[in-house]
């Protein structure tokens, strides 16, 4: 039986890349562990929610990411475990890699990628929008009108 680790945040995003694992043709023959990545949230919210209450809305929240995500599974008949992430990803795999016995499970991380990722040449932080951020283009161009002004006036 093969067994597949699959890390998830974004139900569509997960169907996108589970997909072509459908489609590879061991189905009914696949043991399934979906494991919840909750968002983060910052340290300050302790202030405002209890560790309780926290831990509640994370399970709610992973309840209703598995409702979107495991029936596209279970069309296929396989078996489904649903996980939680409660730490890091690396000690958590290595945990459920030593529940899962001799053989080695496939790991597939099917979360939706952050929107400030480095950029391959360089490695600085890229905005959202791409490479041009409106304060500095517009400052540039704002300048540059000055600058054309002061020495056509001459």
């Amino acid at each position: 039986m093969d067994k597949v680790i699959v890390y998830v945040d974004d139900a569509a995003h997960a169907q996108q890349i589970l997909a072509p694992l459908f489609a590879r043709g061991s189905a009914g023959n696949t043991h399934w562990v979906l494991v919840a990545c909750a968002p983060r949230m910052t340290h300050r919210i302790s202030k405002w929610v209890s560790h309780s209450a926290r831990e509640n809305w994370r399970a709610k929240w992973a309840d209703k990411l598995f409702a979107q995500v495991v029936p596209s599974l279970r069309a296929h008949p396989d078996h489904v475990t649903t996980v939680l992430a409660k730490g890091p990803l690396p000690e958590l795999t290595d945990k459920l890699q030593a529940e899962m016995g001799s053989t080695k499970a496939q790991v597939v991380d099917a979360r939706r990628p952050k929107l400030d990722v480095a950029a391959p040449e360089t490695g600085a932080a890229v905005p959202p929008g791409g490479r041009w951020s409106l304060p500095g283009t517009l400052s540039s161009l704002f300048a540059s009108v000055g600058l054309l002004m002061v020495v056509g006036t001459e």
